[in-house]
């Protein structure tokens, strides 16, 4: 019994030595002090030169200066970026791994159980939403199609171009013709979203859905017009132009379709890292990248090249990512499996 209680004792000892130095250890100091002069990766999964590598290569020098630490890039193509995720799911959590990613591609993916996806969003740690833009349906300069109604008016198939099946044209031109009942064809192929367009413009095609700061350029250089904007809200670069919640009058079914896919635009372009982060380290990532991304002189930059920064926190996307990959019914989820199915 008292060699029992001398063991105990002892244990008691160790224990109170060592909650002290764990209590540190967590601290903002403390962690400060472990990135000090680390280099922390930030895996891009698209080739050079892609939008997703212009925002992580200007963002990553001022979230490394309030880290304290060197930031990487590195280029990991792949699957439309579901190497690169694979892989981020199951790196250390150690704070030295962050990933870019196409929050919308990555969600559609994983929604529809696409071979060889083996991450889930919804474990992930979530450090913020770079950017994010509601999506337009622009048509050529001469077409008739001046309102969702005269699409419906026309009373044939509407022809729309994308590059492949879940690049943001087809699956979004896939959910308008659905809510709409519309007669549809998506034609994929077209090399990127620039050709896609320019086949708009020269009237092979009707019509083209792209995000707003593509639909931005397109529109100013005469080569596409604005219909609606697929969201509750009007974009910035189209004040006048109505939303599809104010073009038309919906009924729920309609509503849901809409609001669903505008939640996955909503991702954006998003922040992660490996699951598993201790809490501690995970608030500190965060605590900094907030701290970049809100940076007036950081938002200042990204006007001046057209690379906007629309920062929306890590909680915020954390509760926008449930909702899109993990709390929608499993009627939900072949509800789109169905409608993408049949682009």
């Amino acid at each position: 019994m008292r060699n029992f209680l001398t063991r105990l004792a002892g244990a008691a000892a160790l224990v109170t030595l060592f909650v002290p130095a764990l209590a540190q250890a967590q601290t903002p100091e403390a962690e400060a002090a472990f990135f000090k002069g680390k280099n922390v990766r930030v895996t891009v999964g698209y080739g050079p030169g892609g939008g997703y590598d212009v925002y992580a290569r200007m963002i990553a020098p001022h979230i490394g200066k309030q880290l304290g630490a060197n930031m990487i890039i590195e280029n990991q193509p792949g699957a439309g970026g579901i190497t690169a995720l694979n892989a981020t799911a199951v790196a250390p959590p150690d704070g030295q791994h962050m990933m870019i990613v196409n929050g919308a591609g990555a969600a559609l993916s994983q929604i529809m159980q696409t071979s060889g996806v083996r991450y889930d969003l919804a474990t992930l740690g979530h450090l913020g939403t770079v950017a994010a833009s509601p999506w337009m349906w622009l048509v050529g300069p001469d077409s008739k199609i001046k309102t969702p109604q005269d699409a419906l008016a026309l009373n044939r198939e509407i022809m729309w171009s994308a590059t492949g099946p879940i690049d943001g044209l087809a699956d979004g031109a896939a959910f308008t013709c659905e809510a709409l009942s519309m007669k549809c064809k998506v034609v994929m192929g077209y090399g990127g979203s620039n050709q896609a367009a320019l086949a708009v413009t020269k009237g092979e095609m009707d019509s083209i859905y792209v995000s707003d700061t593509s639909a931005n350029n397109y529109v100013k250089s005469g080569q596409n017009r604005a219909v609606a904007t697929m969201a509750r809200k009007r974009s910035r670069f189209f004040p006048d132009t109505p939303t599809i919640f104010e073009a038309m009058k919906l009924n729920a079914d309609q509503a849901w379709l809409f609001d669903f896919r505008a939640n996955i635009e909503d991702l954006g372009r998003i922040l992660v890292v490996p699951p598993g982060m201790s809490p501690s380290r995970l608030a500190f990532m965060q605590a900094a990248v907030k701290k970049a991304l809100t940076d007036p002189e950081v938002v200042a930059e990204g006007e001046r090249t057209q690379r906007y920064i629309d920062f929306q926190d890590a909680e915020a996307t954390r509760k926008r990512t449930l909702a899109v990959v993990a709390e929608v019914t499993p009627e939900q989820k072949k509800r789109v499996n169905e409608i993408l199915s049949l682009k």
